[in-house]
């Protein structure tokens, strides 16, 4: 499963794998994983890209002060706290946001407010 260059954490109970010199690139990797049931395989993205869009949704929550915020929202918000420099180099922002947040929800970083229509997001206690 893991090779001799994985390097394996532990957070909240969740695994987070880094790849260390992928075969493509000398680039570490995060394996994104989905709380949806019957889903066990991550996708692999690099970590630098990881880390840029879950800091940006960490900052969104922060700036609000009910710590909440509208999924539909999300894209737009991470966008304008992201630099033209990762911008260029991101690609897709909608896809990034919503496979680091659904990582964030499995690691428990990120909770879905229950019931709440459309979907409401917040940080975990």
């Amino acid at each position: 499963m893991f090779s001799s260059l994985d390097l394996v954490f532990l957070t909240n109970g969740c695994m987070r794998i880094y790849h260390i010199g992928d075969a493509m690139t000398d680039e570490a990797k995060v394996t994104c994983f989905t709380p949806a049931e019957g889903r066990d395989a991550g996708v692999n993205i690099p970590k630098w890209k990881y880390d840029c869009i879950r800091r940006a949704i960490l900052e969104c929550l922060d700036d609000r002060e009910s710590n909440s915020m509208l999924f539909k929202d999300l894209n737009e918000a991470v966008t304008l706290r992201l630099t033209s420099n990762q911008l260029a180099k991101l690609g897709s922002v909608g896809w990034h946001v919503t496979t680091v947040k659904l990582n964030m929800e499995v690691e428990g970083e990120l909770v879905r407010i229950h019931g709440a229509r459309p979907q409401t997001l917040r940080k975990s206690v």
